[in-house]
C-alpha cells in the first residue's frame, strides 16, 4: 500500500508523491543526475553525502539491487526521488528489490513525482535545500529547517578510519590511495593495472603516506565543499613538495588545485550524469564523461605553475589540469566510471606512464 510523501523545495513549491525506502522526514541538498544507467552506483556514490538525488530517467529498480556493483558499502546521500520506481526487477545478477534496500539502509524515497519539472526547477533556481516529509502540518518551520540546513564535515563522515592495504594479481607499483570518500571502481583500476593499493584516511598526514615511499599517490574523489578541508589542503601541499607521480579525481582534482594556490566556486545545479563532455585542450577532441560534482576549479585563477588540460564543452569549466613543476595531473570527471562510458579510462594508463618515467628520479 502506498502512502502519501510529500518534497518541500526552498523556493516553497511543493511537490506531492508517493513514499517508498524508510519512512522518516529528511532534510537535504537536493541535487539531479542525467544518468540513463547506473542508479546502484548513484545510490552508493560518497560524492552525494548530504544530497537528496533525483534521477531524470524516468523508471528506477528495473535491475533490482546487484552489490558488485555498489561504488561503497552503503549509501551516504539523505534520500532518493524517482518518477517510477520498478517492483519486479528482471535480472539474472538480482538480489533483492530497490524499495528493501532503502529500507534497510535508511534512505527515503519518493516516486510519482514529476521529475522533468522538478529538474527544470532546480536548472532555473540552481541547487537548494528540500525536505521529505509525511504532512504538511507546519509548512513554515519546514521552511525554515530547510533554509538552515549546510553540508559539513561531509569528507569526515565518509572516508575510511584505518589505513588498508590490497594486492594485486600481478603487482608492479606501489599506490597510495589518499581517500576522501572514494568510489570503489578507483581502486579496481588501480588493482587492474598492476598497482599494490594502500588506502589512508582523510587525517592521515603528508609524512605518514610518504613513509611507505609510493610510487604513485592517488586523490580520489569526495563530498562537500573542497575549501573546508583546510588541512588537507596544508597535507597535499607539503606532499607535492616530495615530487611523487600524483593523479586525482574529483574532489582530488580540485584539492590539488587548491594546494597549488588556485580557487574553487559553487557551480549553479553542477554536473552529475554519465553523458558530460570533456574537450581536450591541446586535441579538440570531445570525451564522453561520467561526472559528479557540485563545485569547480576557477580556470582563471590556476597558477603559473597549472595548465588547463580539459573544459566542460557545456559551459566552458575547468575539467582538467597538467602540472609543469611536478609530476601530477587531475581531471574533475571519473575515468574510472562506474556508471559511465570508459572514454577516459586511459588516463590511468597516463598514470602509470608517469610512474615509470619517475620511478628512478626520486
Amino acid at each position: 500500500m502506498s502512502r502519501k510523501s510529500f518534497l518541500i523545495l526552498e523556493n516553497g513549491k511543493v511537490f506531492e508523491g508517493k513514499g517508498f525506502g524508510a519512512e522518516k522526514d529528511v532534510v537535504g541538498e537536493i541535487v539531479f543526475t542525467t544518468a540513463m544507467t547506473g542508479y546502484l552506483e548513484t545510490l552508493t556514490d560518497p560524492s552525494y553525502y548530504g544530497q537528496v538525488v533525483v534521477q531524470t530517467f524516468p523508471l528506477i529498480g528495473n535491475y533490482g539491487v546487484i552489490p558488485s556493483d555498489f561504488e561503497s558499502s552503503r549509501p551516504a546521500l539523505k534520500a532518493y526521488i524517482v518518477r517510477n520506481r520498478c517492483q519486479e526487477p528482471s535480472n539474472f545478477r538480482c538480489e533483492g528489490i530497490l524499495d528493501t534496500f532503502l529500507k534497510n539502509t535508511g534512505v527515503p524515497g519518493i516516486y510519482d513525482i514529476d521529475t522533468r519539472a522538478l529538474t527544470r526547477i532546480v536548472r532555473e533556481y540552481g541547487v537548494m535545500n528540500c525536505k521529505i516529509t509525511s504532512t504538511l502540518d507546519n509548512l513554515d518551520k519546514d521552511l525554515e529547517e530547510i533554509k538552515q540546513y549546510r553540508v559539513v564535515d561531509a569528507v569526515e563522515s565518509v572516508t575510511p578510519k584505518e589505513v588498508a592495504s590490497f594486492t594485486a594479481e600481478n603487482p608492479k607499483y606501489s599506490v597510495a590511495l589518499w581517500d576522501f570518500g572514494a568510489k570503489s571502481n578507483i581502486q579496481r583500476s588501480l588493482l587492474k593495472h598492476g598497482c599494490n593499493v594502500t588506502v589512508f584516511p582523510a587525517s592521515a598526514t603528508a609524512e605518514e603516506i610518504a613513509a611507505i615511499n609510493p610510487d604513485g599517490i592517488m586523490l580520489s574523489n569526495g563530498p562537500g565543499d573542497p575549501q573546508e578541508n583546510q588541512e588537507i589542503i596544508k597535507q597535499l601541499r607539503l606532499l607535492c613538495e616530495k615530487k611523487i607521480p600524483t593523479f586525482g579525481i574529483c574532489l582530488g582534482h580540485q584539492l590539488l588545485a587548491l594546494s597549488q594556490g588556485a580557487t574553487t566556486d559553487k557551480l549553479k545545479y553542477g554536473h552529475r550524469g554519465a553523458n558530460q563532455p570533456a574537450t581536450d585542450v591541446e586535441t579538440g577532441r570531445v570525451y564522453i564523461t561520467s561526472q559528479n560534482h557540485g563545485y569547480a576549479v576557477v580556470s582563471k585563477s590556476l597558477p603559473a605553475n597549472a595548465k588547463e588540460s580539459f573544459v566542460n564543452a557545456n559551459d566552458g569549466t575547468c575539467e582538467g589540469v597538467t602540472y609543469t613543476n611536478m609530476p601530477a595531473f587531475s581531471v574533475q570527471f571519473h575515468p574510472e566510471a562506474c556508471g559511465g562510458p570508459l572514454d577516459t579510462e586511459f588516463l590511468f594508463d597516463r598514470f602509470i606512464s608517469l610512474i615509470e618515467e619517475n620511478k628512478h628520479c626520486r
